[in-house]
């Protein structure tokens, strides 16, 4: 399954810019470049959004230049060169450690054997500048994100119908309540969590991020 930027941006927190910005080649090189394509159109997967996901939170408690001497550390320093969304990666307010089963790599001062009490799932929700950030798997009650389904498409859980399908029904004008004639497994309570799921992807459009920053 591959992601737009915009159901990326929307599944992970990060802002349409923040994803560009992300994936531009710097002389520490890039944050994250898709692994799916890096080129128009570029798509991210499912894996490349555990790891925006963990860089929203690192950029929560930190800077973005140590977020990149981090990585830099994890890269370069330490040889390590699996997909980011491999390591376990928690910021305080000084620093961003690199957590293994036993032992914590401090990747901005280069210290190990520190000790983490407070492990950070980058899967459950999440706010990021106020925006509430949905449960990767789950970011409506009754839509669901299965690797395992239709790629990690989100879906109406428990079915292989995709969201933006039941959605698009929505607004055409169907009711709710006649979803399940066009899709009997699809009930009307998942099919309203579809159009709200639908609406708040949909507020990640280039457009109205750029009118909200010129309006900021």
């Amino acid at each position: 399954m591959t992601y737009s930027p915009k159901l990326a941006a929307a599944l992970s927190g990060a802002t349409l810019q923040q994803l560009a910005h992300w994936r531009r080649a710097t002389s520490r090189g890039a944050v994250l470049v898709p692994e799916i394509s890096a080129i128009r159109p570029v798509l991210y997967s499912f894996r490349d959004l555990v790891a925006l996901r963990a860089c929203v939170k690192l950029r929560n408690d930190t800077s973005l230049q140590k977020i990149r001497r981090a990585l830099d550390t994890l890269r370069d320093d330490l040889g390590e060169r699996e997909h980011l969304s491999a390591y376990q990666l928690v910021a305080d307010d000084s620093t961003i450690y690199l957590v293994e089963p036993e032992r914590a790599t401090d990747l901005v001062r280069n210290k190990t054997n520190l000790v983490i009490y407070q492990m950070v799932d980058v899967l459950k929700p999440f706010y990021r500048d106020g925006r509430h950030i949905p449960d990767l798997l789950r970011p409506r009650e009754h839509v669901a994100v299965d690797p395992a389904v239709r790629g990690g498409i989100p879906v109406i859980e428990g079915t292989r119908v995709p969201y933006d399908d039941v959605a698009a029904l929505l607004r055409d004008g169907v009711s709710a309540e006649r979803i399940s004639d066009y899709y009997p497994s699809v009930s009307a309570t998942a099919a309203r969590d579809a159009g709200d799921f639908a609406d708040y992807v949909d507020s990640y459009e280039p457009l109205k991020e750029q009118r909200e920053a010129a309006a900021g």
